[in-house]
């Protein structure tokens, strides 16, 4: 099994845009329960199917596979709750760690985040200046969620 340990955070500026790539993801949910969530995922030219399970702190068990292309697309239009999750990702790398950095479209389009995956919950590290506050613990914030009440709906302050 595999473990995800992740934080994330709100991005406050433009900052972090010069500094990598982004690539176009478009991902859907087969199951969004907060306990276990399917995940089938196009990022760029490859697809997988991720099972998460129950989040406890800011780890929860994750599983991936590498999955058809053609495939993962009959999943997202036949299977998957709709509408879609799109964003493009940004992977930036920062003193020693890979931070991913998603810009929302569609329905979330406004919203920017940041994850890092650590290796344990208490590992140390460096804040780039482009973060704001975290939301690891904010379940709003959580793709699955986003999908049920996306990012224009929230009220704006």
């Amino acid at each position: 099994m595999g473990i995800e340990i992740e934080r994330k955070f709100l991005v406050v500026n433009q900052n972090w845009k010069q500094q990598g790539q982004g690539v176009h993801l478009c991902q859907g949910y087969i199951c969004a329960d907060p306990g276990r969530i399917v995940r089938v995922r196009i990022e760029g030219e490859h697809a997988v199917m991720t099972i998460k399970g129950k989040t406890e702190g800011i780890s929860r068990g994750e599983w991936e596979y590498p999955i058809p292309v053609a495939d993962a697309k009959e999943l997202l239009a036949g299977l998957c709750a709709q509408p879609l999750i799109e964003k493009f990702r940004y992977r930036i790398a920062y003193d020693g760690l890979i931070w991913e950095v998603d810009e929302f479209l569609g329905d979330n389009a406004g919203l920017v985040v940041a994850e890092v995956e650590l290796q344990s919950e208490a590992q140390e590290f460096a804040r780039p200046a482009w973060l704001g506050a975290e939301v690891s613990h904010d379940h709003r914030y959580a793709n699955a969620n986003l999908l049920k009440y996306p990012f224009c709906l929230w009220p704006k302050s």
